[in-house]
C-alpha cells in the first residue's frame, strides 16, 4: 500500500503484480525473501519504506514525499523507525497475548505510542492536515498504512 501511495503521488505508470512466495512466477520475491518488491528495470527494491525512498530520489519531481528540510526529514525517518521497529510490534502484541495481563499491557504500551504520534504530529503538522503539513508525505504513508489494522485490533479485541 505504501508504495502505491507513492506511486500514484507522483504519478508514475505502474504495473501491479500481486505473487505469493509459494507461486512459480514470484522469483523476485522468493529471491528477495521480502515483501513487496518493486522491480524497476533490472533493479529489485525490498520494503515498502525503502521503496517508497528510492521513488523519491528517481522522481524527484513535485510532489516531493519528502520534506526539503534536512532536520524534517530525518525527523520523518526517525518517527517511521519508530513505528516500524516500537510501535506496530506493540500493537501486533496485543493479538497475540497470553493472558489478561499481557494482553492489557500491550494495549497500555499501543495507547503510549499513539501518545507519542499524536505529540509528533501536532509539531510536525504545525496545525494543517498532514505530518507533511500541506500535502501527504513520508511519514504519512508510513503511519497511514497502519490505521487499518488499528481499527482491526479495536473491533477484534473490544477496545478504542
Amino acid at each position: 500500500m505504501r508504495a502505491r501511495i507513492a506511486l500514484n503521488i507522483k504519478s508514475v505508470n505502474y504495473e501491479l503484480v500481486e505473487a505469493r512466495p509459494w507461486d512459480d512466477q514470484s522469483q523476485v520475491l522468493h529471491e528477495s525473501k521480502s515483501n513487496p518488491v518493486m522491480v524497476h528495470g533490472d533493479k529489485s527494491i525490498c520494503e515498502s519504506l525503502n521503496i517508497v525512498e528510492y521513488m523519491d530520489e528517481i522522481w524527484p519531481y513535485a510532489p516531493s514525499i519528502f520534506p526539503f528540510d534536512p532536520l524534517k526529514h530525518v525527523t520523518a525517518r526517525f518517527w517511521a523507525g519508530y513505528l516500524k521497529d516500537q510501535w506496530f510490534p506493540s500493537l501486533k502484541a496485543i493479538g497475540i497475548a497470553e493472558g489478561k495481563d499481557t494482553r492489557k499491557a500491550a494495549i497500555r504500551q499501543v495507547e503510549k505510542g499513539l501518545v507519542l504520534l499524536e505529540g509528533a504530529f501536532v509539531k510536525c503538522s504545525k496545525g494543517k492536515a498532514f505530518f507533511g503539513e500541506d500535502q501527504i508525505g513520508y511519514l504519512d504513508i508510513a503511519f497511514g498504512c497502519f490505521l487499518c489494522l488499528l481499527r482491526v485490533e479495536e473491533k477484534v479485541n473490544g477496545i478504542k
